[in-house]
């Protein structure tokens, strides 16, 4: 599936089980909630903090696909097109740090 395929399932399903999209600053609110909560199992899978038996059984795709979602629905709300906003960051990224990245000695 490609980023705008994905930003017309979003909005095909909004319109079909969703009634209508959340206001935008609902949908800010939700996107943060839903980073929080794949935040939460990083950090307890992965980092220092200990596991609760009740994070377990998370799925941590399950949880990042949540945010994508919530993403595409600003996005959609907002006029953005995904697609061709990420190819513009990534062509502004490489313009940027084509070198800076391979100078840095803490990534030795």
């Amino acid at each position: 599936m490609t980023i705008k395929e994905a930003q017309n399932s979003v909005d095909l399903w909004i319109k079909e089980y969703g009634v209508r999209y959340f206001n935008e600053l609902t949908n800010m609110a939700m996107l943060t909630e839903e980073v929080g909560e794949v935040a939460r199992i990083i950090a307890r899978r992965y980092g220092e903090q200990s596991e609760k038996d009740s994070d377990k059984n998370k799925d941590l795709g399950d949880e990042m696909a949540d945010v994508l979602f919530v993403l595409i629905c600003l996005a959609n709300q907002t006029g953005v097109d995904l697609e061709s906003a990420l190819k513009k960051n990534l062509s502004k990224k490489t313009d940027r740090d084509k070198d800076r990245h391979h100078k840095n000695i803490k990534l030795m």
